[in-house]
């Protein structure tokens, strides 16, 4: 009897504890939420980065701007220290308008139509005077099979729609963007000399959204575009009556690699300093928009979070970096840089967060972590939902930080923010300032800040 009382005591006076612990936990996390509510910079920070420097593609004068914003903005949320990191980027010029004509006349009777085109980036140019041919509409890879005695000389267009029934949209983008990818190449084994692709994107508008191909080195290096929605489906109705040709001009080459930086903030650990807790965003974005939601909405987030944790007096266990990674767009080589000098140090990376699928409302996190962290993970669920983040699933973290868990098994996160209007925006030209919610924006830098903030307090 006298065991048994003693262990319901210290089975008692264990959930005292818990309860208690977390208890303080809730009052801090509701402390960082006050903080940021109500003296948020994070609203102030994008639209300077926006507005004032606007897009920022790696090796453009907007990166060199954006560094140096990034740097300053660092120093003044409150780093203990801040520096650039320096990395080789890739240096690819759009070079011009792009430009999708027809040239033969269309069902409603007329020719020369402009369609709405932007290169996808690192593509290569049409020359000055432009590819003219008769355009093959294909819907898959399987069908381009099926085409490809027809496909010589001609331009395949791949009109591939997002799934609508995903409803977390990044699974149509996954399904899709394949066509982008590797399309060019795909086309021009077959003799194609040139793509449109269509965008990706289920957006109910006709903005063209951009984004990385990347060329078989076995094949010809075809002009590609990507085309907008509405001018897509007018293009394939076109199609199923006549034949079409059209004129591709685009102008994009690349100029030798050049030097981009990673900006880094860092709070240093009280208790264990060797031990690294990465949260970051991506600082460069497409040429073609301001890059608001990818990713200026996941940097001042990260910013944010340094500038509150300061702010309240927050001193850390363990030293947090706050990383606005260089070149995520058209290369990764600010997010490996960073791991390949971590491990050249022989640093030591516990946790790493990233913020790139936009500043909308914050539904969750994805963790790619064992089955142990993920149970541990999951007892803090009641206390960060109450802020929008209520989804903890299986599978997360972000391309930047994907080369920690490479090279260290770093457990990695991701925010999940409402996927719904993410692709109306992704790397096309009203992904702007305007587009993004102050709010929406705030909760997002709350969420991630309570998980940091619990990641420091008990580790994994």
């Amino acid at each position: 009897m006298f065991l048994f009382n003693r262990l319901v005591l210290l089975v008692s006076l264990f959930c005292i504890g818990v309860v208690q612990a977390q208890s303080m936990d809730s009052i801090f996390i509701r402390q960082l939420a006050d903080e940021i509510f109500l003296r948020s910079k994070a609203y102030e920070n994008l639209r300077v980065l926006t507005k004032n420097i606007g897009p920022r593609l790696a090796g453009s004068s907007g990166m060199v701007k954006a560094e140096k914003w990034g740097l300053a903005a660092m120093q003044s949320a409150g780093a203990d220290q801040a520096w650039m990191q320096a990395c080789m980027v890739p240096h690819w010029v759009r070079g011009g308008t792009d430009k999708a004509t027809t040239m033969v006349n269309t069902v409603a009777g007329k020719r020369g139509v402009s369609l709405d085109v932007v290169a996808l980036g690192n593509s290569f140019g049409s020359g000055p005077n432009g590819i003219t041919a008769e355009v093959v509409e294909v819907k898959s890879f399987e069908e381009l099979e099926l085409k490809k005695d027809q496909v010589k000389g001609k331009i395949v267009f791949y009109n591939y729609p997002f799934n609508a029934t995903y409803v977390k949209t990044f699974q149509a983008y996954g399904d899709a963007s394949k066509y982008r990818g590797q399309g060019p190449s795909q086309a021009a084994k077959y003799g194609a000399v040139g793509t449109i692709v269509r965008s990706m994107s289920h957006g109910a508008n006709n903005h063209p959204h951009t984004g990385s191909t990347r060329y078989d080195s076995s094949y010809a290096k075809i002009p590609a575009v990507a085309i907008g929605l509405e001018d897509a489906d007018q293009l394939s109705q076109w199609l199923e009556k006549q034949t079409v040709k059209v004129k591709l001009e685009t102008h994009g080459y690349f100029l030798p690699d050049t030097i981009g930086h990673n900006i880094i903030g860092e709070l240093k650990g009280a208790e264990f300093p060797d031990q690294i807790i990465t949260v970051g965003g991506h600082l460069d974005s497409w040429d073609n928009c301001e890059g608001a939601h990818d990713d200026g909405a996941g940097c001042v987030q990260t910013i944010e979070i340094l500038r509150a944790f300061k702010a309240i007096g927050y001193q850390p266990r363990h030293t947090i970096r706050f990383v606005l990674f260089a070149n995520e767009e058209n290369g990764l080589r600010g997010g490996t840089k960073y791991a390949e000098e971590a491990k050249e140090k022989n640093e030591k990376h516990i946790f790493a967060l990233e913020s790139d699928a936009g500043g909308f409302t914050p539904r969750g996190f994805g963790f790619s972590v064992s089955d142990e962290q993920f149970q541990k993970i999951t007892q803090w669920q009641s206390l960060i939902s109450p802020y929008g983040c209520s989804e903890f699933s299986r599978g997360g973290g972000g391309a930047d930080i994907g080369p920690l868990n490479r090279l260290f098994k770093t457990p990695l996160a991701g925010l999940q923010p409402d996927s719904q209007r993410y692709f109306d925006y992704h790397h096309a030209r009203n992904d702007v300032f305007e587009a993004v919610n102050r709010r929406e924006l705030e909760l997002g830098a709350i969420n991630m800040a309570a998980l940091i903030y619990l990641i420091d307090r008990y580790a994994l």
